[in-house]
């Protein structure tokens, strides 16, 4: 994924040295570049752009005004720049994804981009999912309905007024919780409104099997056995969860994994 990147700075000389080094980050390309804060706003509704590069004390109109006027979801990540660090506050508190200090560092430079690319990423997954949530929303569906028009591969996730999409490769096991399930994604549990039933069913072809009424596990991430007097077993993932299997659904497993009893 390439980072489109607008440069804002009303020194020449600064501009194009970052121009400079940023065209050596392979994923990064500069798409323009501004002298003041009205033509940043005007590049910024034009090119929308994935990152701003914003210097802080321009003439008329501060990188801090132009921050604070951008709206929307789809704003760019902004880095502000500044040869003085007294403004770093007040650009945290607009959300400033980073702030370099003129002159920049070529490692701290390294790392804003780093810290941008991350911020990029996430924005362009949020993106699609809230594409696909507006698409169901339209066919007045509930949020089952939802995962439905999701590939088989994935789960979709509301979390703190965010959609996120948790991939299934990604999954450990998968507890029943009345009309919901908790997705148990290494030390994070997602809350999905589906029932294990039909979970089970929409997921088997990735390795997900039910070994009892109430939960699923990954089988890739299934360690070991070991046996309980009943008839049932302890199923142990590689990250030292254990999970009861009850009798009912061992054939299911024993046929994937090729386990005999």
């Amino acid at each position: 994924m390439t980072m489109r990147a607008l440069l804002v700075d009303d020194e020449e000389l600064a501009r194009s040295g970052l121009r400079a080094r940023l065209e050596r980050t392979a994923d990064v390309t500069v798409i323009g570049e501004c002298t003041n804060g009205f033509q940043a706003l005007e590049a910024i509704r034009k090119l929308a752009p994935d990152l701003v590069f914003l210097d802080v004390k321009m003439p008329e109109m501060s990188g801090l005004d132009v921050a604070a006027a951008l709206e929307g979801d789809r704003s760019p990540h902004v880095i502000f720049l500044t040869a003085f660090d007294t403004y770093a506050i007040r650009a945290f508190e607009l959300n400033a994804l980073d702030y370099l200090l003129k002159p920049i560092d070529d490692e701290r430079l390294s790392k804003a981009v780093a810290r941008a690319r991350e911020a990029v990423r996430i924005s362009h997954e949020e993106d699609l999912v809230q594409r696909v949530a507006r698409a169901v929303a339209n066919l007045s569906a509930g949020a089952a309905h939802a995962q439905n028009h999701l590939a088989n591969d994935r789960f979709l996730v509301r979390s703190l007024g965010r959609m996120i999409v948790v991939r299934v490769a990604d999954v450990d096991w998968i507890e029943a919780s009345d009309d919901y399930v908790s997705v148990h994604v290494e030390n994070r549990v997602w809350l999905v409104r589906e029932t294990i039933a039909s979970v089970a069913r929409r997921y088997a072809a990735h390795g997900i099997v039910r070994i009892h009424r109430s939960t699923l596990v990954k089988l890739d991430r299934v360690k070991e056995l070991l046996p309980l007097a009943n008839g049932e077993f302890t199923v142990v993932l590689r990250d030292g969860t254990e999970l009861k299997m009850s009798r009912n659904y061992r054939e299911a497993l024993d046929s994937l994994v090729g386990l005999g009893t």
